[in-house]
């Protein structure tokens, strides 16, 4: 497959990207994971044992991670 980037540019205008969740959706869903990892940390905190890493310590850990991203994309990042 030898084609061109000029090719490869003109083949692609015809499908455009269209995110999974859109722009306008980013900083509610971002809020939102912030509000669970915020809230399944402090479930966490509260009683910490082995058996809780895997039912409130990931999660928590995911939603804040996940969360933070999405909510950089949502508000924007301005340094």
């Amino acid at each position: 497959m030898d084609s061109s980037l000029h090719e490869v540019w003109q083949a692609a205008s015809g499908s455009p990207f269209i995110p999974t969740i859109g722009k306008g959706s980013q900083f509610f869903l971002g809020f939102l994971l912030l509000v669970i990892g915020l809230a399944l940390s402090g479930l966490f905190a509260l009683n910490r044992s082995v058996v809780n890493v895997p039912v409130l310590g990931i999660p928590a850990s995911l939603a804040v991670a996940f969360g933070v991203v999405y909510m950089f994309c949502g508000v924007g990042v301005y340094v």
